[in-house]
């Protein structure tokens, strides 16, 4: 009789401890979900976990998987998304659960995505344009990479018994240096294809606009005439050396710094037409990213690591002057959020006399960090110079030049669906599927 009540005390203690743990974590990552929906991170922008609520049996096996912080955790005893914008896709949350209550979709019910139509061979329904990477919907370097790989894998052989072709026609004509058209490229050297690779930027994708010491999560993976790179957690600035050396191992071309303009269709394939030339090829792979291209400043020093054009983390962000540039809800929620962080002093630059053109709540958000002291508003102010340490902002009455760590632009842009749409290539919008 003691031992069965010793027993049933001990079970008893145990379950209470694990239930006021379990309540603990549920009010922590609620406090998270609260703070990612005022900083605009809780939506998800691209391939995410959806979780079904009717099979999750709470075991955090998800949670200890997911190799980026925070993207998901225990509310309740079930699995919850907390800043879904940041998931990168990997889909390790997935496979760790062990009763299958996790896939991965596009969208939610109320949010739609927009993502390419392709065939299993990364083909759209414009015959010879291929979509791979990013832009597809996949987001993690790994499954970039293999992407980049098969689809020339699958052009070396409906090429391989064509006739002899012009001596200026390209095979294929590969638009992006991210590690789906770095991929790309070297399976065209691989396979003795005649390609030319065009980056708008420099070497990298969208890892370029990554915060400086980013970590970057991948898994090993491998590489066309490279061979096996072994990565799993790296930072920004290891990946974009390993694709330099990679380069230079290669001796890979890439005509970097050559935005893409137009594409026009000819007899023989495509018309590409860049800021330096034109190019004529009978296919073309798309391994550009889903955010567009960031319009830029066009000042010195705009090319410094400080330099970014998306917050990912503001609490990497401590303790130092920061500049935000621009007039819209994004830039001023980054202000917001950099302005949150100890110590941190934040301007944030716009050109106009006012901000007629956000939400009502941000405006109110903002004026509260106004009056705190964390965020200072300089009105028809302009960029003139980045430093190593320093900015050079111009006002309507001078040059005033500060104390700067970082600097994060937010200018508007060119989304890519606006060049598919131009060419016709069919798009879909996915609501959680």
């Amino acid at each position: 009789m003691l031992t069965s009540i010793i027993s049933f005390f001990f079970i008893s203690s145990v379950v209470g401890i694990y239930t006021i743990q379990q309540g603990k974590r549920s009010r922590k990552n609620l406090k998270k979900i609260k703070k990612a929906k005022e900083y605009g991170t809780h939506e998800p922008v691209h391939i995410h976990p959806y979780v079904d609520p009717a099979k999750c049996i709470g075991s955090g096996a998800c949670v200890k998987a997911c190799p980026e912080k925070d993207i998901i955790g225990l509310v309740n005893g079930r699995a919850s998304l907390i800043n879904a914008s940041r998931c990168i896709g990997h889909g390790a949350c997935a496979i760790a659960c062990p009763i299958g209550a996790i896939k991965l979709v596009f969208g939610t019910e109320t949010r739609g995505v927009d993502i390419p139509h392709v065939t299993p061979n990364f083909e759209t329904n414009i015959k010879g344009v291929f979509i791979v990477g990013e832009l597809g919907g996949m987001g993690l370097i790994k499954n970039a990479v293999t992407q980049g790989r098969e689809v020339v894998e699958y052009l070396s052989c409906l090429l391989r018994s064509d006739e002899k072709k012009r001596g200026d026609l390209y095979d294929l004509a590969i638009i992006g240096a991210g590690p789906a058209g770095i991929s790309a490229s070297l399976a065209a050297v691989r396979h003795n294809l005649k390609s030319v690779t065009i980056e708008q930027d420099d070497i990298g994708g969208t890892v370029l606009q990554y915060p400086r010491h980013k970590i970057v999560m991948t898994s090993p993976m491998d590489l066309p005439m490279y061979g096996r790179v072994k990565l799993k957690e790296t930072t920004k600035e290891a990946l974009l050396s390993l694709w330099e050396e990679v380069i230079g191992k290669t001796v890979l071309t890439i005509r970097t710094k050559e935005k893409m303009l137009d594409v026009k269709f000819e007899d023989e394939g495509f018309k590409i037409f860049t800021a330096k030339g034109e190019y004529l090829a009978r296919n073309i792979v798309l391994a550009i990213g889903r955010r567009g291209t960031p319009r830029k400043l066009g000042v010195p020093g705009e090319n410094l690591p400080k330099v970014s054009y998306r917050l990912l983390e503001p609490e990497q962000h401590q303790h130092q002057n920061i500049v935000v540039v621009g007039g819209g809800d994004s830039a001023v929620e980054a202000a917001i959020a950099l302005g949150s962080q100890p110590g941190n002093k934040v301007i944030l630059s716009y050109r106009g006399e006012a901000f007629s053109r956000i939400k009502p709540m941000n405006k109110e958000r903002l004026d509260g960090m106004v009056a705190k002291k964390c965020v200072t508003i300089m009105h028809q102010s302009n960029i003139r110079e980045i430093g190593e340490k320093d900015i050079k902002i111009s006002t309507p009455k001078e040059i005033v030049e500060v104390p700067n760590d970082y600097v994060y632009i937010f200018a508007g842009g060119e989304l890519p669906n606006e060049f598919l749409n131009k060419i016709g290539v069919q798009i879909e919008k996915r609501f959680g599927t």
